[in-house]
């Protein structure tokens, strides 16, 4: 039975477990800090089809085969699919779900929308009304690109802000059962500082990233010294700062030690073309999977607060004016 402690924030008595997770990426992803962790590496960019949005659909297709098969598990033994990407319409989800024939829910939570998979399929399997759910998200640079910014045939030139989007996909199987479980999870609010520059991710998302964890610990009583580990989505270095900044000046607190970023861990960025870091929906998603869950079902890490952080832009809000809004949701991850 969940248990409503504060506004957009629950405890899960069940805490339902992840029994099965699983990371894909690409040759840059592998040639980073976290290069053993994936199940498959794909080192062409197309994964063998005609464009970078097909290509998408398998990485999700792959991840969700992988994190099934430790799961023990088919794809008729899963009640609710949730995943989501960064595509026009979710259309890598779409497309990659039509192949496995599980129930669909799509999502868009931009690069928050794994912990958004997470959080939900959590609540869904407390519920009781479904005993298993997976859950799954994907990005890939190629497509993300040609989406956003420009085709890479244009060869324009990013600057130092600007983070790369990962060529990766996660995916978990939720249940009853055993393996790391998630014992509270947090929705955000949409948080817009009036960032409008689509080259500083990091400094659109810090602000929903810090009132998330406000509330949540302010719900929870928690402290950031009780998690091995508060991880964030995506901010990349500059976020990163802006985060623990917020945290000092307007709580007097310090999480510099545990603070860590799915977009720092996935790559160097000291040695590798990545500019402030990793951003995308897969990055977040392959980080958590490939990463932190193993570490916490060995025993390693005991407790890890993880808020996936979104930018909630289109393709074409930016030439409209628009500034940034951003999201962060998340899910507390324990051993036991």
């Amino acid at each position: 039975m969940a248990i409503r402690i504060g506004r957009g924030v629950a405890e899960l008595t069940s805490r339902p477990a992840i029994l099965g997770q699983a990371a894909v990426g690409g040759q840059t992803e592998q040639e980073g800090p976290l290069g053993g962790v994936f199940a498959e590496v794909f080192t062409e960019a197309h994964l063998g089809e005609k464009c970078w949005e097909m290509a998408e659909s398998r990485l999700q297709q792959a991840s969700m085969r992988y994190a099934l098969e430790r799961a023990g598990c088919a794809p008729e033994g899963i009640d609710l699919h949730l995943g989501g990407d960064l595509l026009n319409q979710c259309s890598a989800t779409n497309f990659a779900l039509r192949e496995l024939g599980i129930p669909l829910a799509g999502l868009y939570g931009a690069c928050a929308s794994f912990a958004q998979a997470l959080a939900l399929g959590a609540l869904a399997v407390e519920s009781g009304a479904f005993g298993r759910v997976s859950a799954c998200a994907s990005s890939h640079f190629c497509a993300a690109e040609k989406q956003f910014r420009f085709p890479l045939e244009f060869g324009g030139q990013a600057p130092p802000t600007a983070q790369r989007t990962a060529t990766a996909a996660g995916a978990a199987i939720l249940g009853t059962g055993g393996g790391p479980r998630i014992s509270r999870v947090i929705f955000g609010k949409v948080t817009d500082l009036g960032v409008k520059d689509a080259n500083e991710m990091g400094a659109a998302m810090a602000p929903a990233a810090w009132d998330t964890l406000r509330r949540f610990l302010q719900h929870t009583g928690a402290r950031p010294g009780d998690f091995d580990m508060i991880l964030t989505g995506d901010l990349g270095e500059i976020g990163s700062k802006l985060l623990c900044e917020l945290a000092r000046t307007e709580a007097g607190l310090e999480i510099d030690s545990v603070h860590q970023d799915c977009g720092l861990l996935l790559y160097d960025i000291n040695e590798q073309d990545a500019g402030a870091g990793g951003s995308g929906v897969g990055c977040s998603a392959a980080v958590l999977c490939g990463e932190i869950l193993p570490r916490l079902q060995a025993g390693e890490l005991r407790r890890v607060l993880f808020l996936g952080t979104g930018a909630l832009l289109s393709a074409i809000s930016p030439l409209q004016g628009e500034s940034i809004p951003a999201i962060a949701h998340g899910v507390e991850l324990v051993n036991s």
